[in-house]
């Protein structure tokens, strides 16, 4: 069934390359907006993108463009699959381009440093109507989905039918749409469990074991769940895809680069190197300074991120971070949730 007739998917990199082809099969054309002219022209010649999952074969609706302009006219939805880092200036070019009624899905995941502000909070500073927006997160390897393996997702909205238009657009045999009203929690728990899978990296770097990344996960959804409670999210939200979901794949898997980042950040890597080593960007390192100010403006305890930003910002060592988390008090499971009700 054809939901749209046009959709603009906005940033070429794996997830929206992966995103594009479940897109695809619901719109009479896609049109994926690169940032260079090369990888334009090689999509639209061979179908498959030159830089990332470059086996992957996109299907014939799938075109490219390096024009925003043309990527967005007639679109009847907009799908942002860009890095947090540059989420800001491309809405802004986008601005002219985009009707005010026009949803936007929000792919990416992030806290934007010095605002603080979630990504469907900077696409609304930058496009208006804070109402239209859909964050839709999960555990989702896109390396996995080119595959056809199962993975499921969320579709967040506080509008009802803008949850049913992403759950139709994105829905196939093989990947399965939830719906949340609970926008804040999904984005908050998007974001920062790409922290606490740099910790897991660098815990597995160190030669700790089950146990250790176990603990870590489980601690590290309660910290995640507290920033949400803090912002107004949903408490039970982080029990969902959005949160233990995606916080097991992206703390065990092998295809993480935030986890993998970590066990190369414990192996003496720097963040720089790892980044240009694979051409990938590690939200998790961007987060982690952002969501530490956050923590720090609104008193919440988040020692797990804490920890990552002393070690990759405060040069802290990695011993001394560890005993500093082992040494602290033991308290309660769950202070600091709220239920809101």
């Amino acid at each position: 069934m054809t939901l749209v007739d046009k959709v603009a998917l906005i940033g070429s990199g794996s997830w929206g390359t992966a995103a594009s082809g479940l897109v695809a099969p619901h719109v009479r054309e896609l049109c994926m907006w690169t940032r260079t002219t090369t990888v334009a022209e090689a999509i639209n010649a061979t179908h498959h993108n030159p830089r990332h999952l470059t086996d992957y074969e996109l299907p014939e609706r799938v075109r490219a463009s390096d024009s925003l302009e043309s990527a967005l006219d007639g679109a009847s939805a907009i799908v942002m699959a860009v890095p947090s880092a540059f989420l800001r200036a491309t809405a802004r070019s986008m601005a002219p381009h985009v009707g005010q009624d026009t949803p936007v899905i929000v792919l990416t995941k992030g806290i934007e440093p010095g605002t603080h502000l979630l990504m469907a909070d900077v696409l609304a500073g930058e496009l208006g109507n804070p109402a239209r927006m859909v964050a839709l997160s999960g555990p989702n390897h896109a390396e996995e989905i080119c595959l056809g393996k199962v993975s499921a997702a969320v579709a967040a909205s506080r509008d009802e039918g803008l949850a049913c238009l992403s759950q139709g657009l994105f829905m196939s045999p093989t990947f399965r749409v939830y719906q949340t009203n609970d926008l804040t929690g999904v984005e908050v728990c998007a974001a920062v469990k790409n922290v606490m899978a740099i910790a897991c990296g660098i815990c597995v770097g160190l030669g700790f074991g089950d146990n250790t990344l176990a603990a870590l996960m489980t601690r590290g959804l309660a910290e995640i769940g507290r920033i949400s409670s803090a912002l107004g999210g949903e408490a039970i939200t982080c029990m969902g895809l959005a949160g233990m979901g995606d916080l097991v794949a992206t703390c065990t898997s092998q295809h993480s680069r935030n986890r993998t980042f970590g066990e190369a950040f414990a192996r003496g890597e720097s963040l720089a190197s790892y980044e240009r080593r694979t051409g990938m960007v590690v939200e998790g390192a961007r987060t982690a300074l952002s969501a530490w100010e956050l923590a720090c403006e609104l008193s919440i305890e988040a020692p797990l991120t804490t920890a990552v930003h002393a070690i990759l910002y405060g040069n802290a060592r990695l011993d001394e971070v560890v005993d500093s988390l082992l040494d602290r008090r033991a308290r309660v499971e769950f202070y600091g949730l709220t239920t809101n009700e």
